[in-house]
């Protein structure tokens, strides 16, 4: 018998190693919740405020997950007001400070 090409029963293969993570891929990918949260600021911070449906129309959001980004920045030290506007609904900002 020859075993010049037989590999023991329990030998193990060398093992695969990782590749480098594409950093431009990385940076891409980051700063998009960012964007979003700075777009809901800006809307937040006019004269006007804006509605829930604003925010979702304006991020791409529904009104639940819109409410969600104030709750985040509420979170984040931002005083975030509301009032309740007839024909309107209830309109959100930022207030100044």
């Amino acid at each position: 018998m020859s075993t010049a090409g037989a590999t023991k029963p329990g030998a193990r293969r060398p093992r695969k190693r990782a590749r480098e993570p594409n950093l431009e891929v990385v940076d891409r990918a980051l700063p998009v919740r960012q964007i979003k949260t700075n777009l809901v600021l800006d809307l937040l911070t006019g004269s006007e405020g804006a509605t829930l449906n604003q925010l979702g129309a304006a991020t791409g959001r529904l009104p639940h997950t819109a409410r969600t980004a104030l709750t985040d920045l509420r979170k984040n030290g931002h005083a975030i007001t509301s009032e309740k506007l007839a024909g309107q609904g209830r309109v959100y900002w930022v207030m100044a400070g």
